[in-house]
């Protein structure tokens, strides 16, 4: 295997020049309000384009800054948008390609997941899907080095999902990174009511989100049924939404950033 993902959403989600995506990733970093406090297991981030979700994005992946030579695999889940998926799927891939430079797959446990109940190998469920992409400039500028096993996510039952997360959980190696928007196109104080709520749940480690609630509804009920994460704090960096970074008020999209330590 010898294939390459390449970048699909360079120049619309975030700056397909490198030197420009430094700057605006530098710019994120530095105006985030978290500071860096108990080392993350996982993370619960959001997927837009970086001018609506990355300062909220940033909140999170800046508590990662002291796990920088640590973490050597990021495990990463995201919503199906662009084609229909029954299960989840992995990559055919071996390199992931973002401005930055190349992110290696991880070989060994990709074969391993994909041997897993409900998991399938598909290049067409990767080549569009911004929601795992988007992170992988942020992840570039955190970690010094680290490989990826990228999981697209489509109607799955959250057991399922909890079966591979739990495969995939390692040590203080690895990283498991939820990627999910919140409420979509509702008037500001209505998401506003909204986002609180599913804020709640995540807090709670609810595992019956909805598709209204989160994109990443499937990948966050797994999270929260994976045996693992029974021995985990959740806790909430950032919430916000669109109205707040650079939309109008009148149609806006959730934001949450979280970790899980």
């Amino acid at each position: 295997m010898n294939n390459v993902r390449e970048p699909a959403v360079a120049g619309l989600f975030y700056a397909a020049a490198a030197d420009q995506l430094e700057r605006d990733l530098d710019a994120l970093m530095s105006h985030t309000r978290a500071t860096p406090g108990p080392a993350p297991k996982a993370l619960i981030v959001p997927h837009a384009g970086y001018v609506y979700s990355g300062p909220v994005a940033a909140a999170a992946y800046r508590m990662l800054v002291p796990l920088r030579h640590v973490i050597r695999r990021v495990v990463l889940f995201g919503p199906a948008h662009r084609v229909y998926l029954d299960g989840m799927a992995l990559p055919d891939a071996n390199r992931f390609i973002t401005p930055l430079g190349t992110v290696l797959v991880d070989a060994d446990l990709t074969s391993e997941l994909a041997k897993l109940p409900g998991v399938c190998i598909s290049a067409e469920a990767h080549r569009q899907e911004h929601s795992l992409e988007v992170q992988l400039p942020f992840l570039q500028t955190v970690l010094e080095q680290f490989k990826l096993v990228p999981v697209v996510v489509g109607q799955c039952d959250a057991q399922r999902v909890a079966d591979v997360m739990d495969a995939a959980w390692g040590g203080p190696e690895t990283l498991i990174v939820v990627s999910s928007d919140l409420s979509h196109y509702l008037p500001y104080r209505d998401a506003q009511q909204i986002d609180a709520n599913t804020c709640s749940q995540i807090l709670d480690k609810a595992s019956t989100l909805t598709g209204d609630e989160a994109c990443g509804a499937y990948a966050l009920n797994g999270l929260m049924r994976a045996q693992h994460c029974e021995r985990l704090t959740v806790e909430t960096v950032d919430l916000r939404n669109s109205g707040d970074t650079a939309g109008d008020k009148d149609r806006v999209v959730g934001y949450g950033a979280f970790i899980l330590y």
